[in-house]
């Protein structure tokens, strides 16, 4: 597990506990909760539902089932003011329970985690909002870890780069605008990409309208830059869009692959990984039952098998099970040795542990069989081989045969785009001719209705034809561009080693053994400002450079070659001397933090690359720790899925 940061995270969700539970308590008496169901997991993040009821909550509904207990007279509604929809539905409820309910209802709204103009405008065409307490909760980020924080949005990648909405940046804004009053200025905001440096250029409009706000401390005595943060690094999901088309091969990245994780909670088949301790399996008696059951369980730093699990590659989870099982054996037949009462007593104390741990290593050992299935599989063998020969460089042609016959197997939809937008990303698009084909055996395989699908992730750029004047036909660095239309993989491959052929997964020495082999581009950028020596001495790179470097340097020509503004923007104090007497009481030798901010989502194998990097860091000596900051966790089922048309209206 990395090194835990020095912002605590801990902090941000008893803040957000206390608020929503503040909230609550101003109403009085007993409350029906209405919860908009996407906002249900983050929240369950903080609080439990055990807590809600002893602040008054009688039951929890969703907005969008419309089934809402009416015999309550206090009703809350807790949902986003960004979604039209919800303002919409909540409208309509209240509406409906005003004309038929017999009980003279008390309501309560509270916004996540604004209030806005359309919210309000709903409420007020719907003839409610005088009849309606309106409140907000202002939660932001959501620790999923120690060392991750998230937005926790609902689609962070399609709201950004299919429905160009730039509401995420605004929000990310003002999620790291309270690290900064906290803590201090970020001295250096670094970044890449378009999106990241409107999130600066809406950082830095933030400080000076705060430094102008009469009312509050910040403008009275000043932000100065923090002493524990060295950084704030941003990188736009659209500079690497290759690396979310990948399939993750960490243990997490594979656990999200195959059954989805969402708010740290994966919904796994019992008949996978069995009923939860202390519930009897139903069905046994009587008819056989119509579908397999599901339960959820918890995938996160309170299972300490898990974190020795989740950043491995899963080539080695096996062995390390394996390990993990003969401890346990050899540590629970140590009670036969116990021979007086005080080494017995000690032996019962540590048995509720054992048996904690027994029940995550039965969990996780049924999990690893069932990614086994799926990963010695023919049809799994035959993608990775087709993905690693794209990213690898070679002819992208030679890979369509494969694809057509994936095609033809009826092999899922969101499978065979997740290939070609992978190619077409890597390879600077695919031969106009080529193309044509694909979307031909598309259409007729899956559906004239995906003319649509089609048409969005082109309008992504994630599936375009390659043209002449893609950059892939222009020299690298004898333009003297600061910006590119494209991320040219072929460039980079050589200059920042993002192949790389010998990978120990055992006892990994690069960011390369996520995905056994390939170097995520986006790791690789923060590689870039904060470990330059090791990305110098990895890629070759003779440009002599100093420990006191800023930005990307000695790597600005590397940068030609990726989409996209890049930006290195010092924050400085109004007052120098003050700044001078922070360091001096201080000291500079102290830990610090460096935030880095993922907009439009980060994977799994991403944030165990970062991990990676920090416990680099650690032994270095480097005396700097990681806080990862994103919009949401994503991954090639997210970033293709948000372009795919639902309807089926090609048939009959």
């Amino acid at each position: 597990m990395a090194p835990h940061p020095g912002i605590d995270t801990d902090l941000l969700k008893e803040k957000a506990r206390k608020d929503l539970l503040g909230l609550l308590e101003g109403v009085r008496g007993k409350k029906n909760l209405v919860i908009e169901q996407s906002l249900a997991g983050p929240i369950g993040l903080f609080v439990k539902f055990s807590t809600l009821q002893d602040y008054g909550v009688d039951k929890v509904f969703f907005i969008e089932n419309g089934n809402l207990d009416s015999t309550q007279k206090n009703i809350v509604f807790l949902a986003s003011g960004e979604e039209a929809n919800q303002c919409i539905a909540i409208a309509e409820q209240i509406k409906r329970l005003q004309q038929s309910s017999n009980v003279e209802h008390d309501f309560s709204v509270i916004w996540v985690p604004r209030r806005t103009l359309v919210s309000d405008r709903v409420l007020e065409e719907a003839g409610v909002l005088g009849d309606t307490a309106v409140e907000v909760l202002p939660s932001h980020f959501v620790p999923l870890d120690q060392d991750v924080l998230s937005l926790a949005l609902d689609d962070p990648f399609g709201d950004l780069y299919l429905q160009k909405d730039p509401t995420a940046i605004f929000l990310a804004a003002q999620a790291l605008m309270p690290i900064q009053h906290k803590y201090g200025l970020f001295p250096r905001i670094i970044g890449k990409g378009d999106n990241a440096k409107r999130l600066m250029e809406l950082l830095l409009r933030m400080r000076t309208e705060a430094a102008a706000d009469e009312s509050t401390a910040t403008s009275r005595l000043g932000m100065m830059p923090s002493s524990i943060i060295e950084s704030l690094i941003i990188i736009d999901r659209e500079v690497d869009m290759a690396t979310p088309l990948l399939t993750q091969l960490t243990y997490e990245g594979l656990i999200d692959e195959m059954f989805g994780i969402k708010n740290n909670q994966a919904e796994i088949e019992t008949s996978i990984i069995g009923q939860a301790p202390g519930q009897q399996p139903k069905g046994q008696s009587g008819a056989p039952q119509q579908q397999s059951l599901k339960r959820k369980i918890q995938l996160d730093s309170s299972d300490k098998l898990y974190i020795q699990l989740r950043d491995a590659n899963f080539a080695i989870v096996g062995p390390l099970l394996n390990k993990v099982a003969r401890r346990l054996a050899g540590e629970y037949e140590s009670r036969h040795g116990a021979k007086s009462t005080s080494e017995l007593r000690e032996f019962v104390s540590k048995l509720p542990g054992y048996q904690a741990e027994q029940q995550s290593l039965k969990t996780h050992t049924s999990l690893t069989e069932e990614a086994l299935k799926h990963t010695q599989s023919e049809t799994f063998s035959r993608i990775l081989e087709i993905q690693q020969n794209l990213v690898s460089g070679s002819d992208p042609t030679a890979q369509h045969d494969a694809i057509e016959e994936l095609i033809c197997r009826d092999i899922p939809l969101i499978t065979i785009l997740r290939l070609l937008c992978l190619e077409s990303t890597v390879s600077g698009g695919i031969r106009p001719k080529d193309l044509d084909n694909f979307k031909r055996m598309i259409l007729h395989a899956y559906g004239y209705q995906h003319v649509l699908t089609l048409h969005n992730l082109e309008k992504m750029g994630l599936l375009v034809a390659r043209t002449a004047a893609n950059p892939f036909y222009i020299p690298v660095g004898g333009s003297g561009a600061t910006e590119s239309k494209f991320t040219n993989y072929s460039a980079l491959r050589k200059q920042l080693r993002l192949i790389v052929d010998e990978v120990n997964e055992q006892d990994p020495n690069d960011i390369a053994y996520v995905y056994s082999g390939y170097a995520p581009l986006s790791v690789r950028l923060v590689q870039a400002v904060i470990q330059k020596q090791h990305l110098l001495s990895i890629t070759g790179n003779t440009s002599p450079t100093s420990s006191s470097a800023q930005g990307f340097h000695p790597f600005d020509s590397s940068l030609q070659s990726i989409k996209g503004a890049t930006f290195n923007k010092q924050q400085k104090s109004d007052s120098e001397a003050a700044v001078k007497a922070r360091h001096m009481l201080t000291g500079s030798g102290k830990e610090k933090t460096v935030v880095v901010m993922f907009l439009g989502g980060i994977t799994f194998t991403e944030i165990a690359a970062l991990r990676f990097v920090a416990r680099g860091l650690e032994k270095e000596g480097a005396k700097k720790k990681l806080l990862i900051c994103t919009t949401g966790i994503v991954g090639g089922r997210e970033v293709v899925g948000c372009a795919i048309e639902k309807g089926d209206f090609g048939k009959g």
